[in-house]
């Protein structure tokens, strides 16, 4: 009976995690890292982006995103859309091509790979002969042109990558064309280029390397005209009537040729060097002329521009990373005579859209796709559930910041997001090197940007004020521009911040620096100009012995300082010494801030600007810890020691263990070991031992337990817990009264594993509520009947001590045969996906290993473990941040967040369809679909074609799918089977 009850019990549990608990990695937000190519589709209004790492990402409408990864790890170098269609192709640097679809699902759209292909040359050809240097796309849909390295051109039927010798285009056909003296003067080298007539598909502009450009005729295989340029060759546009080529040469010159019957012999119609003899890309569409490159390496050989010319306007936009690719695009409707709104430009490190409608063609604002890392990210914070006027608050701050873009709509709007509405307003806080806090709408699948705040004000940094780095000098030649907001240096890296809280109830925030500054600010909606007096407090406390070798501290600004509207910051914590800030907590209700840094920590109470506590944690014989982050090759030294240190020391109690113990307490240690390992204790002179790695504040029971008191709680590195009991005055004397904390526990744990979390119980085994929810009825009152529990997360292991005795009561050592250590923590609260009325408290548990466990409360038994974040990325597992229900952040690049969940119900992820584009024509060249045909149901098809023998059971069976099939429709059944 004993067995089958636990038989049962076990099997409600397994229930009730299926419930609860389901891992998903949902999306990736931010900008990909390390771009390598760029497409796009006017037809579906989508973009796509590939990456060194062979990802292909695909964006339509805020909310429309797709992603796929290659199998080969190889760049992807080109992307190209087929027209008309939901098909893409792609190019990797290991010279395959790879075709991708939109296919539908469950109504909705998924990327997939459905195809792949090499060019295989004639045996014994040098690779060069198939290396593809350019493609061409062709607007039936049914054709790849690809030219290679050897000059050849290769035609490929798509999407079965069938190559056509018989319509292949090789190098000697091409010259067989041209007049002697042309060829006799030089080699052709590589297609650089591949372009097709508007007017007439069946006409190809070939452009070779060496200057040579050739109009081939697809249907005639024949050349009906050479253009005969004598510089190296960049790129090759066509312009929309078709009656004139442009081309772009190494020599900084664009040039416009005129296309007709009769080849030109003479010198190009219209020639012009902007800059100089200098190299230059150059797409252009009608009036409205863009090309990159073109400046004199010799002055502005680190600049990295695109010129546009439109009319007298002649702008050269100044980007802060390297250019990859661009092209033109409309903003909704056409101009009777510029079709050119806006101009896309993907530089290495964001995606920039010109507004070229509106005068001093101003910057779209991106909707998705921001730099997160526009300066290096140092820290994250988030916060779930925003009260509606908090919101807009600083919606409103943001905007009054955003006046400089324009007010243009974003113009890539392809596809349908069919996500539901989010259920709750969330943001996503990000602390930067330069000493900006960007806040972000983290609510649904776009990370929007809300609001930036800057604290450099606040203190005397290196930067001009007066330096304008939007506009260049009035009459300067070139005309620079700036544009894009990546900037990665910093004035003055002490700026950088380390930790942010925020109370979304009372609009309280602060934020601590790596110059051990903490700001306190509050939200006004009004700008404000105010003097901020800084508080310093010395965490040595006088002790003889210590001289701090890091970085000083920054210098505060004596004069008032007028802030924006936003978070404005009026009061200042200066710690001494001048250490990262390493901890950070604020109770909004109780006006107090606490802090800490590997020197201790500190309480200040931001209502009457007085220091409450000072505690330092400095081990007298840790002198690491005032050496500072400048000072790291002692740092390495000494880490090495200590790391042989440990290794002898658990040699020693090896040998112990064996000679001592008896046979059979070695087979039971043996028989534990997969479950849990013995942990051994750590000395307690290793480096940053006073560490504060944690702060906690907590309404409980410390005296006795009948009487409750405001209590602060922090741990250390060093596995050190410190109770502070806190007596505020009545609410009508806070303004006058002191604050006054006195210590009433220290709990050393035995392992003295660091500890990285400490939770408070209520009666009910609940954790206590943030300050203000209760009051903001967001949460029930804890209970005060029962008696408290204290849990204390360390490295190593949870455990639960009884308030007020601090009695230990149950432990959780963390299976770590592998050798696990806790690295992030947080609570989070996960609701029944069967149940509305049922959810369970869980503390949400990050190891150095990469995986995410899930411990239930308050009898911290584990739940759910899964593997979320590869061991080797450290700087991934450092960057974690968890949100109050189930998900959580983490970097997978310098410039993306990876988006999980551990929750059935709370999932972020897209849901978006794109249908395949109705176009007019019926042209035989076209591979025609009927009236809201999906790709799913055109693929079937060709699934059904690669079945069939003949061509006349093909027709037979695809007649009675979809009726008659077109000329078109036949010709490529045959040509498949």
């Amino acid at each position: 009976m004993k067995r089958f009850r636990r038989h049962g019990q076990e099997s409600q549990r397994d229930r009730l995690k299926q419930e609860l608990f389901q891992f998903n990695k949902a999306i990736e937000h931010g900008f990909p890292h390390q771009p390598s190519a760029l497409g796009y589709s006017p037809s579906l209004q989508l973009l796509a982006i590939g990456t060194r790492s062979g990802a292909i990402k695909l964006y339509g409408a805020p909310g429309v995103e797709f992603m796929g990864l290659h199998d080969e790890n190889a760049a992807v170098t080109q992307v190209h859309f087929m027209p008309h269609q939901v098909e893409l192709v792609t190019l990797l640097d290991d010279n395959s091509l790879h075709m991708w679809t939109l296919r539908g699902h469950k109504g909705l759209s998924e990327l997939l790979e459905i195809g792949r292909f090499t060019l295989t040359g004639p045996p014994g050809a040098p690779p060069s002969v198939t290396r593809v240097t350019a493609v061409l796309a062709h607007t039936s849909g049914e054709l790849l042109l690809l030219g290679t390295e050897g000059g050849h051109v290769f035609i490929v039927e798509v999407p079965g990558f069938r190559e056509l010798e018989e319509r292949n285009i090789s190098l000697d056909q091409v010259a067989a064309s041209v007049p002697d003296d042309y060829i006799g003067r030089r080699n052709l080298e590589h297609v650089e280029a591949l372009q097709e007539n508007p007017i007439n598909p069946n006409q190809v502009v070939i452009g070779y390397g060496r200057g040579l450009m050739v109009i081939w005729d697809l249907e005639k295989r024949c050349a009906i005209q050479h253009i005969p340029a004598t510089q190296q060759l960049e790129s090759v546009w066509w312009t929309e009537d078709g009656s004139y080529i442009l081309s772009s040469h190494s020599d900084g010159s664009y040039c416009r040729w005129m296309v007709g019957g009769e080849d030109v012999n003479d010198e190009e119609e219209k020639s012009d060097i902007p800059y100089g003899h200098f190299p230059c890309k150059l797409p252009s569409v009608k009036v409205v002329l863009a090309f990159s490159g073109g400046m004199p390496r010799a002055s502005y050989g680190d600049r990295h521009c695109i010129t546009v010319i439109h009319s007298k306007t002649h702008v050269a936009l100044d980007f802060t990373s390297r250019i990859i690719d661009f092209f033109p695009v409309c903003l909704g409707f056409f101009f009777f005579n510029d079709p050119t709104n806006a101009l896309v430009v993907l530089v290495e490190e964001e995606l920039v859209v010109i507004d070229l409608q509106t005068d001093c063609w101003p910057v779209i604002q991106t909707p998705y796709l921001v730099p997160l890392h526009s300066s290096a990210i140092t820290c994250s914070h988030h916060v779930s559930a925003i009260p509606l006027k908090l919101w807009e608050r600083v919606i409103a701050a943001g905007e009054l910041q955003n006046t400089h873009y324009s007010k243009k709509p974003w113009p890539i709007t392809g596809g349908q997001n069919l996500a539901p509405d989010p259920p709750q307003r969330d943001l996503l806080l990000t602390g930067h090197e330069d000493g900006t806090v960007h806040f972000w709408d983290a609510s649904g699948v776009c990370l929007y940007p809300l609001y930036k705040l800057s604290t450099a004000g606040v203190f005397h940094t290196d930067a001009d004020p007066n330096d304008n780095m939007n506009q260049g000098a009035e009459g300067e030649w070139p005309p620079f521009r700036k544009v894009g907001c990546f900037d990665p240096y910093s004035d003055d890296p002490r700026l950088g911040i380390q930790k942010i809280h925020l109370c979304k109830y009372s609009g309280y925030l602060t934020v601590a620096g790596t110059a051990g500054q903490i700001l306190v600010l509050e939200l006004n909606d009004e700008a404000a100009e105010q003097t901020v007096e800084a508080k310093v407090v010395d965490l040595l406390q006088g002790q003889e012995g210590f001289r701090w070798k890091g970085h000083t501290r920054l210098d505060v600004r004596e004069e008032p300082v007028l802030f924006p509207p936003g978070f404005q910051p009026f009061a200042l914590v200066q710690c001494q010494p001048p250490a990262v800030v390493t901890a950070l907590t604020l109770h909004s209700e109780w006006k107090l801030v606490a802090f800490g840094t590997s020197h201790g920590f500190g309480l200040y109470d931001y209502q009457q600007k007085n220091t409450v506590l000072i505690k330092c944690t400095l081990n007298p014989s840790d002198q690491l810890a005032m050496e500072g982050p400048l000072s790291r090759v002692k740092s390495i030294k000494k880490s090495l020691r200590q790391s042989f240190r440990r290794i002898r020391r658990s040699r020693v109690s090896l040998r112990k263990h064996h000679v001592n113990n008896t046979a059979k307490a070695e087979l039971a240690e043996m028989e534990l070991a997969p479950v849990q390992r013995k942990i051994e204790a750590r000395s307690s002179d290793d480096s940053f031992t006073g560490l504060v790695r944690t702060l906690y504040f907590a309404d409980t029971f410390l005296s006795d337990s009948s009487h409750n008191t405001p209590s602060l709680w922090a741990g250390t590195n060093g596995g050190c817990v410190f109770a502070y009991m806190l007596r505020l005055p009545p609410v009508e004397h806070r303004a006058d009264e002191p604050v006054t904390a006195q210590p009433a526990k220290e709990i050393q744990l035995m392992h003295r594993a660091p500890v990285v979390g400490i939770v408070v119980l209520d009666g009910h085994g609940a954790p206590l509520p943030e300050p203000l929810e209760v009051a903001h009825d967001l949460a029930r009152s804890p209970d005060m009947q029962g008696s408290h529990q204290l849990l204390v997360i360390s490295e190593e292991q949870f455990k639960v001590f009884t308030l007020p005795k601090v009695s230990a009561k149950m432990k959780l050592k963390l299976t770590a045969v592998d050798g696990s250590r806790v690295r992030r923590v947080g609570v989070a609260w996960f609701c029944s996906s069967r149940t509305e009325d049922y959810g369970e408290s869980g503390l949400v548990v990050l190891t150095n290993q990469g995986d995410v466990h899930v411990v239930s409360l308050p009898h911290v038994k584990m739940q759910v473990q899964y593997p979320c974040i590869r061991r080797e990325d450290v700087s991934g597992i450092a960057s974690c941040v968890f949100t109050k229900h189930g998900q959580g952040f983490y970097l997978i690049s310098p410039s993306e967040f990876e988006r999980f969940s551990l929750s059935t119900c709370y999932l972020v992820e897209p849901r978006c369809l794109v249908e395949a584009p109705l176009h007019s024509g019926s042209s035989s060249q076209r591979r025609s679909q009927p009236d809201g045909a999906s790709s799913t149901h055109r693929y079937t098809q060709l699934e059904l074609r690669m079945q069939v023998k003949s061509l006349s059971e093909a027709s037979k069976r695809l007649s009675c799918m979809s009726g008659e099939l077109s000329h078109s429709s036949v010709y490529q059944t045959s040509s498949i089977a």
